[in-house]
């Protein structure tokens, strides 16, 4: 196939003309050209298409562009420098197709994209088949709650730790972003558990402002939704699983012991560790995920003087969990004093205070 015959000589008269139409009209041609034979060319046929696709876009009408960054978007073969220039127009129907569709935009350019353009473009964006992580942080950063949304439902998108934080952070007063997150298998479990013990207190909190009357039914209300919750987190969860087999033969052996609990802290692992406190206290797995999710400093410092562990372990678990361990560690002292004035007999006492109120009901380690 001659290209450089006829095409260059199009071009030049196209580009020689004021009358658009002229321009317009080639630059279907072209396309008709380029679909026809995708796949087939060579590379310096494909930068011949570039050279003149791309002088044809400058000064064209808005719908003329549409239309044509429309038919290149899904070829995998299309011009790098004309699919950039459709992906950098400013008007999104233009641009959208390209930046959802394009196999040529690579991560950089998607990036660059993501921030400096609109939220139209941002919203094409997160709806590409396949995101990494450094272009889902700028969408989660700059986009709308509709783009964090459109992200988080996409099965296709890959989150850093500090884009999961941030989406999280986001989902808080956001139900539908919440429930999005909800969904996603590759968000951590501990993660969802607080995203949800979060927002419960905030529905809680606006829901007992309005209706004071109505406080204790409220509370009861949310803390159920959230032990269902919890619940189907850990049904749905392999790791949950693995976790509590290990934990549970350990126990069975008698080797469940403090050394182990340490070790699960120093792996990382929520659900070991929270299986292994479930275990030694006899205290239902839901309050003890509760406990580590909220930071609860009291009810972790009696659990752990009723079984038995040491201030070195205890503050382990206070600064265990992420987010948590600034806050932990500013009160640490306070945290200390009181862990060593807290009579072993007393914390027994309100051990068994917590267990009688978690079983009315409550779920067991499973």
């Amino acid at each position: 196939m001659n290209l450089e015959n006829g095409l260059i000589d199009q071009l030049e008269t196209a580009l020689a003309s004021r009358e658009l139409s002229k321009r317009a009209e080639l630059l279907r041609h072209v396309a008709d050209l380029f679909e026809f034979g995708s796949g087939k060319f060579t590379d310096q046929q494909i930068d011949l298409f570039d050279e003149v696709m791309s002088s044809l876009l400058q000064n064209i009408e808005r719908a003329a562009r549409a239309a044509f960054g429309s038919r290149l978007s899904r070829l995998s073969d299309a011009p790098r420098r004309t699919i950039r220039l459709l992906a950098f127009d400013d008007a999104p129907e233009v641009a959208a197709p390209v930046l959802e569709h394009s196999p040529r935009l690579d991560e950089a350019t998607l990036a660059a994209n993501a921030r400096t353009k609109s939220e139209d473009h941002l919203l094409a964006i997160a709806g590409r088949s396949q995101l990494t992580e450094p272009v889902t942080d700028v969408l989660v950063e700059r986009g709308s709650n509709d783009v964090a949304a459109r992200v988080a439902g996409n099965v296709g998108a890959r989150f850093s730790t500090q884009g999961i934080s941030k989406l999280v952070g986001r989902a808080r007063d956001n139900g539908a972003l919440a429930m999005c997150i909800w969904a996603r298998p590759d968000i951590p479990r501990e993660t969802l558990l607080k995203l949800f013990v979060h927002a419960s207190e905030m529905v809680r909190c606006k829901l007992e402002a309005a209706d004071p009357r109505q406080a204790a039914v409220i509370r009861s209300a949310i803390a159920e939704g959230s032990d269902e919750l919890q619940t189907m987190a850990r049904a749905g969860s392999s790791e949950h699983a693995r976790a509590l087999a290990e934990v549970r033969s350990l126990h069975s052996g008698g080797q469940l012991d403090e050394a182990r609990v340490l070790g699960f802290i120093g792996e990382r692992s929520f659900d070991k560790t929270a299986v292994a406190l479930s275990l030694m206290s006899d205290l239902p797995i839901g309050a003890i995920e509760r406990a580590l999710v909220r930071s609860q400093t009291e009810q972790i410092l009696i659990l752990a003087k009723a079984i038995g562990l040491s201030w070195d372990t205890t503050k382990a678990i206070l600064t265990f969990q992420p987010g948590s361990a600034h806050e932990a560690r500013e009160g640490l002292e306070q945290c200390f004093a009181s862990f060593l004035r807290l009579n072993p007999n007393t914390a027994k006492a309100a051990l068994q205070f917590y267990r009688l109120r978690e079983r009315a009901g409550q779920d067991p380690v499973h």
